[in-house]
């Protein structure tokens, strides 16, 4: 019998891909398949940002290996971008561009934190998240997150967990998979309890693009004096330039941080694709008004999933914002991966169990809303009043 990385064997196949096996199953009967699976956006690319990928990918000048830290034209180019959304000085020497967020959650963790550490994440919290501490031999702890206070996690909870030698503490906001948008107030307290604790604060802000316009800066944490050596943020170019096949994030840190993570690169990657980054590097100034657009957009979708919910029975809308909706199914003693399965092949509504986001978590449901457009998410009223689970 071959023998493999036991921190490999234990960890579960990826989800998502059984998930969409089962809307394979569903036979059309309700109409067309309604996937809220994963968060992909449910439009198109900039034709601009399609000709400048082309563009770049087709040049000779980006075939050759890239600085380990990113394209030059990109780190200053978003640096000036994260100045400008949070009011902050931000430089290119705090920027490592990543082939993807997930990839800069992971070059995150093992800079702070090595084999038999601990760090902190919520519960319910991002499953490739917890998969990469695990076969990093990271220890994981978790903070609970109140369901009916929004999920939003708790101070005195997090004061509580904050024991001496947690080396991070790693939040998503806004979050998946509840979709909760933290409020600036309890990141700045947040952060000020890690710092107090020596406990690095990493904040994976994936779906920022999308909190509602006029909310202001999603927090003031790179404002803070000495900053450098507490926090870490994380982005992803996918969701906002709808490019997730070219798998582009980026850090927000400290020098000192960004020269650890280098190490890391080097032996991952040595470099993020640097097509996508030159095409990115454009995109940034040119497309902010195409991205104000769809962020108008998906506030359109999260209203019509928000007018379905509050007309149906038994089932509730638990938390949402950004992309994501984590919905309490009506059935207390069924967990959600049974009936997660039974609405992709009866229903043809492809969703994530709760399951899948922690223990405590098989009463609810993750839709992606901003997978489908507004029309499409007002069919969801009639499935779901008529949908029942076979046998019950």
């Amino acid at each position: 019998m071959p023998h493999f990385n036991p921190l490999i064997t234990r960890l579960s196949p990826p989800p998502v891909p059984s998930v969409l096996a089962w809307g394979k199953a569903y036979d059309g009967a309700r109409g067309p398949l309604i996937d809220l699976s994963q968060a992909v956006p449910g439009y198109p690319p900039h034709p601009d940002m399609l000709t400048w990928l082309g563009e770049a990918a087709a040049s000779t000048a980006y075939t050759s290996y890239g600085e380990i830290a990113g394209e030059q034209v990109l780190r200053t180019a978003y640096a000036e971008h994260v100045s400008g959304v949070y009011g902050a000085s931000v430089s290119a020497e705090n920027i490592q561009v990543t082939s993807g967020c997930n990839q800069a959650f992971i070059c995150a963790a093992m800079a702070v934190a090595g084999a038999g550490d601990t760090i902190l994440m919520t519960n319910p919290f991002y499953f490739n998240q917890e998969t990469t501490l695990a076969m990093l031999g990271i220890g994981m702890e978790l903070v609970p997150c109140d369901p009916y206070e929004g999920f939003l996690p708790d101070i005195e909870a997090i004061r509580a967990a904050l024991k001496p030698g947690i080396r991070a503490l790693a939040l998503v906001s806004p979050n998946n998979p509840t979709g909760a948008v933290y409020p600036v107030d309890l990141l700045s307290r947040i952060h000020e309890l890690c710092r107090e604790n020596g406990t690095w604060l990493i904040l994976d802000e994936t779906y920022r693009d999308f909190i509602p316009s006029g909310s202001g800066a999603p927090h003031n944490l790179l404002s803070v004096e000495g900053w450098q050596d507490s926090f870490i943020g994380l982005y992803s170019f996918s969701k906002s330039f709808c490019i997730p096949g070219h798998r582009l994030g980026a850090i927000t840190a400290g020098p000192a941080l960004i020269e650890q993570i280098a190490k890391i690169m080097d032996n991952l990657q040595i470099c993020a694709p640097r097509s996508a980054q030159a095409a990115v590097a454009r995109a940034i100034p040119a497309l902010d008004g195409w991205r104000a657009d769809n962020r108008a957009e998906i506030e359109k979708r999260a209203d019509a999933l928000k007018q379905v919910m509050s007309r149906l029975s038994g089932w509730r809308l638990q938390a949402i914002g950004a992309y994501f909706a984590y919905i309490r199914h009506p059935y207390p003693d069924i967990r959600s991966e049974f009936v997660a399965e039974k609405l992709a092949k009866v229903a043809g509504i492809v969703c994530l169990p709760g399951d899948y986001f922690g223990e405590g978590q098989e009463s609810y449901l993750r839709f992606a809303f901003a997978n489908a457009d507004a029309e499409t998410i007002l069919l969801l009223e009639e499935r779901l009043s008529n949908f029942e689970l076979p046998g019950i």
